[in-house]
């Protein structure tokens, strides 16, 4: 089931953007066969093995190889043959070392997309160097206007360069390459750069900036913290409260739930007042407890909802509503998005063990009975 249904992909096993990129192709509707090493390997960190945590790695079929053997890599073109798309996340020219770069692949299956996902793109100085998101978008300046007034940049989380402009950027490339073969044109290569990546989402702070409307001084201006009314605020128990009110209605409400309609505060846009209306929005939330804050806010435009944390945002009313989130195999997690109403997405299935539904795989694929034992002999290995 989903929009993507029919189309099939091999992935390369990795960690990071390229499984949320593919788990992304995968929500909706994309025929998926990991082909992951016969054990885990050293090298990739905290990998989380089978069913449980890899919340990345669901909707997918597996199959094992060990690609450091000529025959293994034979087996790997067999399913690239038949695939629409390939997502590889390894270092600039380890696919060429393996046999399994673009020039064979494309050469073989002329129609293919070939995905790569990189932290700073296949060509460049850097290139080959090791690195990770929080270098990713160090480098792309985005991590330079990340944190309060007189820090230091603090990490947001993996979500900027792994997550938004790596496994996003990567799938939509994805898209775009396959909507272009799907007209007539040929397949291709998408190279995914996290540093592109990063640098493409804060494309409205590099406007701001040439249009004189925003500084390098971390938490001082609209949207980091620097306004008084678009932060958090501490709350009697020590929870927060999320304000956003950069609207001047949306302002005159949330001061009107405050209690602070007509008192001697500053203007909205007074930024030599900004100390004495951030002391008195932080007097003001510290009366009551986030509970009572919410039900006070509820209902009102006034762009002031509780900061939840991750387990509370799934029994948010909202979210209950929605049916944003959903329970696989015992782990909450959220359901594919965006929502498709005319061809929805079918319920997340967990990340396989290795090998794990192959055989099925294989066999949906048009791999006969022959074609599969001569891939077992090449060194494929899969479960029913």
């Amino acid at each position: 089931m989903g929009v993507l249904s029919g189309i099939r992909v091999v992935e390369f096993e990795a960690i990071g953007p390229a499984p949320f990129g593919t788990m992304l192709l995968a929500d909706m509707g994309a025929d998926v066969v990991r082909i992951d090493r016969p054990v885990a390997a050293s090298d990739l960190g905290p990998k989380f093995e089978g069913k449980r945590a890899d919340v990345t790695g669901r909707n997918r079929r597996s199959v094992t190889l060990d690609l450091k053997r000529p025959e293994s890599v034979a087996a790997a073109l067999e399913l690239i043959e038949r695939a629409d798309v390939l997502i590889e996340g390894f270092r600039p020219g380890t696919m060429e070392r393996l046999g399994l770069g673009p020039d064979v692949t494309l050469a073989r299956n002329p129609r293919l997309v070939y995905a790569r996902m990189t932290g700073w793109g296949q060509t460049g100085p850097m290139a080959d160097r090791a690195g990770h998101d929080l270098n990713y978008i160090a480098l792309s300046g985005v991590l330079s206007a990340i944190g309060p007034a007189g820090g230091r940049p603090v990490p947001p989380l993996n979500l900027v360069g792994d997550y938004g402009g790596g496994g996003m950027l990567l799938a939509m490339g994805v898209l775009a390459a396959l909507l272009n073969v799907q007209r007539g044109g040929a397949g291709q290569v998408v190279d995914a750069a996290m540093t592109e990546g990063a640098a493409q989402l804060g494309s409205v702070i590099w406007g701001l900036l040439a249009g004189g409307h925003w500084t390098e001084q971390r938490g001082s201006n609209l949207l980091d913290g620097g306004a008084p009314w678009y932060d958090t605020y501490e709350t009697l128990d020590g929870q927060h409260m999320s304000i956003g009110p950069i609207e001047s209605r949306f302002y005159a409400e949330m001061l009107e739930i405050l209690g602070l309609t007509g008192a001697d505060l500053p203007r909205q846009h007074d930024r030599a007042g900004w100390p004495r209306l951030r002391e008195a929005l932080t007097t003001a939330f510290r009366s009551r407890t986030r509970t009572q804050w919410a039900e006070a806010f509820a209902g009102s435009d006034a762009c002031v909802v509780p900061v939840l944390g991750l387990a509370e945002a799934a029994k948010h009313p909202h979210s209950v509503a929605r049916g944003s989130f959903i329970e696989v195999d015992g782990v909450v997690q959220p359901v594919p998005a965006p929502r498709f109403l005319n061809t929805p997405s079918a319920q997340p299935r967990p990340a396989p063990q290795r090998g794990e539904q192959g055989d099925a795989a294989l066999r949906d694929w048009g791999f006969d009975t022959l074609a599969i034992e001569r891939l077992r002999e090449l060194g494929l290995g899969f479960m029913a």
